[in-house]
């Protein structure tokens, strides 16, 4: 039964990330803006400010997209998890665990559903897994 319901499980994650992250993304661009976002960058330390602002927002912007696609899953897994890395080190990381003071708990919740995402798989209706089956059927076929 567990192998069965697998693949939906990882899907539902997929979204639920995605969506956050294009949430975001679109909130840096869009909403607060990308000024607003280096200057909130630079007061907590970022190098490079205005990059890192632009570089994040295009991430999880792209990253979100991507991963409601199913598409690319190891590399932008990898990256958006890393990133929340980022988000701990230069913004939670001091404030504690509980998100209700300004920790960590979500950003790590998130780094490791984008880890679990980009090693797992994304489940059903992943792109990557198209492109997985049209090479297995090729080396099945000897090309």
């Amino acid at each position: 039964m567990t192998e069965k319901v697998r693949p939906i499980m990882l899907l539902l994650t997929r979204l639920a990330l995605g969506v956050i992250f294009i949430a975001h993304g679109w909130n840096k661009f869009a909403v607060s803006g990308l000024g607003a976002t280096t200057r909130f960058f630079e007061s907590v330390g970022v190098p490079l400010p205005a990059i890192s602002a632009v570089a994040v927002a295009t991430l999880e912007l792209v990253g979100g997209v991507a991963l409601v696609l199913g598409l690319l899953l190891p590399v932008f897994g990898t990256l958006l998890a890393l990133n929340m890395l980022g988000a701990i080190v230069f913004v939670h990381g001091e404030k504690g665990l509980f998100v209700s003071e300004g920790g960590f708990e979500f950003v790590l919740v998130l780094a490791a559903a984008c880890l679990t995402i980009a090693f797992c798989g994304g489940g059903a209706l992943a792109a990557d897994r198209l492109w997985q089956g049209r090479r297995e059927t090729t080396r099945a076929h000897g090309r």
